[in-house]
């Protein structure tokens, strides 16, 4: 008997905010079929993060999702058929399934090792703490005494950016959008001080608690808070681009930040990255990470909802502010 492949399929391309329309969902596709050296997994787990409304959109790093395909995520999946020995039947690997029941993997895949918390692998120890760990550290380059502010702190990204810079023996100041938030930064991950961008001015607020300026800015949300960070770099402070949310649902390019001169005089830097460029290398942000968190130096917050239906919702919570930490899907 075939088994059916429960799938969440791009219907049209986003304009604007993000609605239910842009999601089609399909019962009757049959699972794939392994071919020499596959598996087919069944998928458990989804990272939902906001690039994926960026390849719902247009080319990027990634060609755009087609109409019609499952909405591209990765996700935890659990082989329940192989024709491969290194991908051996309850083998859970970390793969780019999408918003599917069922998915083939291959040996470019990655093992999670047995042990490892299903919610760690997808966050701590997936792309959410590489891209944290290589942002700040290969492109941001802080060091001891320097400040360093977070926008989208309270979210996957953000909450682990700041604590490395703690651990780092950074002064640091986080970016979010409540109160609770803001006071979960100060109190729960050692922040030294937060700013919520929704009730306060944050341009004055970063002058207020960044007297010498700021060393290292690590944006997630570009837009306005981008602009306020510029206009407050210290000499020779780095701007790391990591992502701008603030602007995905845009039907229109951003005017701005209209600063970047400011860069000149203060012989900033501002430099992009994506981080499959660092995949390579993940051995060694996942050995870090591991001896933080197992030092209690380093922790992590997870958002979880339930069931493959829920995914489209998920990925709006991203984009209302919703969520504190790293969003996911359990199937």
């Amino acid at each position: 008997m075939t088994t059916a492949n429960r799938q969440i399929t791009l219907a049209h391309r986003p304009e604007g905010q993000l609605a239910q329309s842009c999601f089609s969902r399909s019962d009757d596709n049959p699972a794939p079929t392994p071919g020499e050296g596959e598996a087919l997994g069944k998928v458990e787990w989804l990272s939902i993060d906001p690039t994926i409304r960026m390849w719902m959109a247009m080319d990027t790093y990634l060609p755009a999702i087609e109409i019609g395909a499952p909405i591209r995520s990765a996700g935890l999946v659990r082989v329940v058929e192989s024709d491969n020995p290194a991908l051996a039947v309850g083998t859970l690997v970390f793969a780019t399934p999408g918003w599917q029941e069922y998915a083939i993997v291959t040996e470019r895949d990655q093992v999670v090792p047995e042990g490892v918390d299903p919610t760690a692998a997808l966050s701590i120890f997936g792309i959410t703490g590489i891209t944290a760990y290589f942002g700040l550290l290969d492109i941001g380059r802080p060091t001891e005494g320097e400040t360093v502010v977070v926008s989208g702190a309270a979210g996957s990204t953000g909450s682990i950016v700041g604590q490395i810079a703690k651990i780092k023996g950074c002064r640091v100041v986080g970016i979010a959008g409540s109160d609770d938030k803001c006071s979960w930064l100060t109190n729960e991950l050692g922040f030294d001080a937060a700013i919520n961008y929704r009730s306060e001015n944050v341009a004055a607020k970063l002058r207020e608690t960044c007297p010498d300026g700021i060393d290292v800015y690590f944006d997630n949300v570009g837009g306005d808070i981008l602009e306020a960070a510029i206009g407050h770099l210290a000499l020779r402070g780095r701007v790391v681009m990591c992502g701008a949310i603030s602007q995905y649902n845009d039907s229109a390019p951003s005017p701005g930040p209209r600063n970047l001169s400011a860069l000149i005089s203060k012989r900033g830097r501002m430099e992009g990255f994506i981080v499959l460029d660092y995949l390579k290398r993940s051995g060694e942000a996942i050995q870090d990470l591991a001896t933080w968190l197992a030092e209690g130096r380093l922790t992590f917050t997870v958002d979880v909802m339930e069931g493959l239906d829920s995914a489209p919702d998920a990925l709006m919570k991203l984009f209302d502010g919703g969520n504190t930490g790293k969003m996911m899907v359990r199937l």
